[in-house]
């Protein structure tokens, strides 16, 4: 059976909006870029493995918010012709290599620190001992601030009823899960580092400073692998949530002649952008002008309800009702509305 494909798009893709969390990535990069050059210091004059692993866990994390502000800016282009839905998605793409930078650069050098210097201990410096606990309780606080700058903006978004691990779960926008993963993890691993070298100091053991390095390194690898399997996630296709797909339904069914969903498809082909693709049943006798007009009526609802749906395709269709009569052949032909 053949039928009629009615399909609106906004010129709108692949637009990073405020959801990207700009302000959030401009703090992040700012205090890892200020916190790594102390780190360094720290580590060339006091010999912490943990000022080490922290200061490339800076890097690393400096190096991802370049990364995440360059997704946002590809994912900016037009579409065209090769990518009709846009480039949207680009965002992902580079949110997942965050991911393998943290894993790799961050996570398991720190590891391999911790192991070299569990083998070949050496004391911290006599002269420059005080160094990194001055640096990581300075680290702690400026930290802390970038991990409440991204709170704030995560706030904007995020469902009160959500708990911030279903936020980070659900949410379709890369950067503000990520960086409040980098941001608490950063947090967590200068807590590991400053414990480490506080012990180290007071019990004259190096052992304690190494152990906090490979605190520091399984953190990071465990947050580089939830970031990356949440990522592959969306780069494979996710759909709306639960209670977008209800309030679609609810758009497509609440007007006139109660228009009914006979199957329903939804893909994000951006961070922001929903594409919703249903087949409605409509009543036999409605000639095709009619049709026309309630699907640019069910296309406006349904923005009105879910304003991410930004590309949305109708396939108008016959409606049967439980009775199993058999449609008669206009059942097939929407007539002209002439």
């Amino acid at each position: 059976m053949g039928h009629a494909i009615h399909g609106t798009c906004r010129p709108t893709l692949g637009v990073m909006s405020a959801h990207g969390g700009g302000k959030a990535i401009l703090a992040a990069f700012l205090a890892n870029m200020g916190i790594a050059v102390a780190k360094l210091i720290g580590w060339l004059l006091s010999g912490s493995a943990s000022m080490l692993a922290e200061a490339v866990h800076s890097i690393a994390d400096s190096s991802n918010q370049v990364l995440l502000f360059v997704g946002g800016k590809r994912a900016k282009r037009q579409a065209d012709l090769s990518h009709p839905f846009g480039y949207g998605r680009e965002r992902y793409v580079y949110a997942f290599v965050v991911g393998i930078i943290l894993f790799s650069v961050g996570g398991l050098f720190s590891i391999y620190e911790a192991i070299d210097k569990f083998r070949h201990p050496h004391e911290l410096s006599e002269k420059w001992w005080w160094l990194p606990i001055v640096i990581l309780s300075v680290a702690i606080v400026l930290e802390a601030f970038s991990l409440r700058t991204a709170i704030k903006e995560a706030n904007g978004i995020r469902d009160q009823k959500q708990s911030w691990w279903q936020f980070i779960r659900r949410s379709r926008s890369p950067e503000l899960p990520v960086l409040l993963l980098e941001d608490t993890a950063a947090l967590l691993g200068l807590v590991f580092a400053l414990t480490g070298v506080t012990a180290s100091v007071i019990t004259g053991d190096p052992v304690y400073d190494a152990a906090g390095t490979l605190a520091i390194g399984v953190l990071l690898v465990v947050v580089a692998v939830v970031v990356g399997i949440e990522m592959k996630s969306l780069l494979v296709g996710e759909g709306a949530t639960k209670v977008q797909l209800t309030e679609i339904i609810h758009a497509i069914e609440s007007g006139e002649d109660a228009p009914k969903v006979i199957h329903l498809k939804t893909l994000y082909v951006g961070p922001e952008e929903l594409m919703v693709a249903a087949k409605i049943g409509l009543p036999v006798e409605k000639p095709l002008g009619v049709v026309a007009r309630d699907i640019n009526e069910i296309e406006l609802r349904i923005r009105e309800h879910v304003p991410e749906a930004r590309i949305i395709y109708l396939e108008p269709d016959v409606y049967r009702d439980s009775s199993g009569e058999k449609p008669t052949t206009a059942a097939f032909v929407f007539p002209s509305s002439d």
